[in-house]
């Protein structure tokens, strides 16, 4: 579908490519160098490694990715024109600040178990996956950039009972990794990192 003439041009896509690019440039940070040993390295007993970190982002986002791709679908034919901005209702936002973005009020919450890292040892290939993962957003991203993602909804796949907008989805996701690779950065910097 065409953006109608006299319609704003939207910044959130172009926002969010952003953000997906400084995520692919952290994440190409973070492995660069690193030995299988150093890549696999948990702070503690029961923590997560860089490489850990790296995957967990993996499987959110191939959960996540057919929900939105799939509620845009079936949401195709329908004329909904374009926004210029993300804006999630009450419930989005305070999800988002409480358990999404890195702050000191996010709170600590164990990760659902589908997307909890199944392996001790990850390989080197993780960052490549991550990649990949980060390219169908930004695809998926330029599918949506002629809909309302505001009012376009889908059902949150790791708590179905949830519904968010698609806009507030891509911004969960966009979080999520700005959260785990300061998580995997901290990692690299913690005492007893081998070097």
């Amino acid at each position: 579908m065409a953006t109608p003439k006299n319609s704003p041009v939207p910044a959130w896509p172009d926002r969010l490519m952003a953000e997906l690019d400084t995520s692919d440039a952290r994440a190409k940070a973070l492995v660069a160098g690193l030995s299988p040993e150093q890549l696999n390295w948990p702070p503690q007993p029961g923590a997560w490694s860089v490489g850990q970190c790296l995957e967990h982002l993996c499987i959110s986002n191939e959960v996540y990715l057919p929900a939105l791709s799939g509620a845009l679908a079936a949401k195709a034919a329908s004329p909904i024109f374009p926004i210029r901005e993300i804006t999630p209702g009450w419930f989005g936002r305070w999800f988002i600040r409480s358990f999404i973005e890195p702050s000191a009020q996010t709170k600590r919450a164990r990760a659902p178990g589908k997307i909890v890292p199944r392996a001790a040892q990850v390989e080197a290939s993780v960052l490549d996956r991550f990649l990949r993962s980060n390219q169908v957003i930004r695809e998926i991203i330029r599918q949506a950039h002629d809909c309302d993602v505001n009012r376009i909804r889908f059902r949150n796949p790791l708590l179905p009972l949830l519904r968010f907008t698609v806009g507030t989805g891509f911004q969960i996701l966009s979080g999520h990794e700005r959260r785990h690779l300061l998580q995997a950065e901290r990692v690299k910097q913690a005492a007893g990192f081998p070097r």
